[in-house]
C-alpha cells in the first residue's frame, strides 16, 4: 500500500458502553475520534452553539456511539483486531461492531471538519477551528485550532476539564509543561491565559509538527514544542503548572518521576481518566507522595489537580 494510506478502525456500540470502548481503543491509538450525540440536546440548552451544528448530527441516533482509531495501513491490523476482540469479550462487549475502512490521508484530514465548530471550554476560552469565523464576546480568549492528525480539538470532556483547571492556576509568572501535547491546545490555552513560558511534548512527531503549526497560527511565541517519550527528553527544570491529558495507565507510569519537575507550589493537572479507573489513579497518587487539591468530573471522565505533600 502507498505510504499515505490509513486504516480507520471503527467500533460502534450502545452509548452506555462508550467509556469502556474508549479505554480499550486507547490501547491501539492515542488519538481517537468519538461520535456520541446522547447529550447533544442538553448541551444546546446549555448554550453550546446549537445553531452551528449540522442537521445530520442533530438528527443522529442518540442511543448509539462509535469510536474510531486511525492507524497507518502498514500496521498489523489483525493484531489490533485480536486485541480488541479479546478485551471486548472480557468486558462483555461482544455486541460491539468493528468496521475496517481504508482511506487516504487527505480524506481523513478533511472529512471530519464539517462537524468541528467553535466551542467554549472553561470560563473564558473559546476554541475556534482555523477555517471558521467567530466574533469574540467580552472577556473571551480565542484559541485557533487545526488538529490535523493530532489529538486535541477541544471538544472532548478531558480537554475541557483541563482548560477549566488551567484558568484557575495559570498566572503571568507561570512556567507551564504539557506532557502528551497532541495538537498543542493546552499549551496554547496556557499561553493565552498569560503564562510566561510553555513547553509542549509528545511522543508522536506528527503531533509535534501540528502543535508547532497551531502555535504559529495563534501568534504566540513563548511555546517550545518537542518530541519526547513521556518525561524522557523533557527540559529538566521546575515548572509551575504541569498538564498531562493522556490515559490512566500512562499517568500511573508517569507519577513516580513527575515530582522531579515540580517544586512545592507546582500544580499538576492530570486528565484522560475514566471514572472506572479513578481508584487506581488515587492509589498511585497516594503512593507517590501527592495530595489532591481539586477533582472535577464530566460525562464519566475525571480531571484531578495535585500538589506534592
Amino acid at each position: 500500500m502507498e505510504d499515505n494510506k490509513w486504516v480507520q478502525i471503527k467500533v460502534s456500540s450502545k452509548v452506555e458502553d462508550l467509556d469502556k470502548i474508549v479505554a480499550i481503543m486507547s490501547m491501539i491509538s492515542n488519538g481517537l475520534q468519538i461520535e456520541d450525540y446522547s447529550d447533544l440536546e442538553d448541551r444546546i440548552l446549555d448554550g453550546v452553539y446549537g445553531d452551528l451544528i449540522d442537521e445530520s448530527v442533530l438528527n443522529a441516533d442518540k442511543t448509539v456511539c462509535s469510536v474510531s482509531a486511525y492507524v497507518p495501513a502498514t500496521t498489523p491490523i489483525n493484531d489490533c483486531l485480536g486485541l480488541l476482540n479479546e478485551r471486548f469479550k472480557a468486558e462483555n462487549l461482544e455486541n460491539a461492531k468493528i468496521e475496517i475502512i481504508s482511506l487516504c490521508e487527505e480524506d481523513w484530514a478533511d472529512s471530519w471538519k464539517q462537524y468541528y465548530k467553535p466551542i467554549k471550554i472553561g470560563q473564558r476560552l473559546v476554541v475556534v477551528p482555523m477555517w471558521e469565523k467567530y466574533n469574540a464576546e467580552n472577556g473571551e480568549i480565542i484559541v485557533k485550532m487545526d488538529p490535523g492528525m493530532a489529538f486535541g480539538t477541544g471538544t472532548h470532556e478531558t480537554t475541557r476539564l483541563c482548560a477549566t483547571l488551567l484558568e484557575k492556576y495559570v498566572t503571568e509568572s507561570s512556567t507551564m509543561l504539557d506532557v502528551g501535547c497532541g495538537s498543542g491546545i493546552l499549551a496554547i490555552c496556557a499561553s493565552k491565559l498569560g503564562a510566561k513560558e510553555c513547553y509542549a511534548y509528545d511522543i508522536d512527531p506528527v503531533a509535534v509538527k501540528v502543535a508547532r503549526e497551531n502555535v504559529k497560527d495563534n501568534d504566540v511565541t513563548n511555546i517550545d514544542c518537542q518530541v519526547s517519550d513521556l518525561l524522557k527528553g523533557v527540559k529538566a527544570i521546575k515548572y509551575d503548572v504541569i498538564t498531562a491529558n493522556i490515559v490512566a495507565d500512562i499517568i500511573i507510569r508517569m507519577l513516580p518521576d513527575i515530582g522531579n519537575f515540580m517544586h512545592k507550589d507546582t500544580t499538576l493537572v492530570i486528565s484522560g481518566i475514566i471514572d472506572e479507573r479513578c481508584e487506581d489513579v488515587y492509589k498511585s497518587i497516594n503512593e507517590n507522595g501527592f495530595v489532591i487539591t481539586e477533582e472535577i468530573h464530566e460525562n464519566g471522565w475525571c480531571a484531578i489537580s495535585l500538589k506534592t505533600k
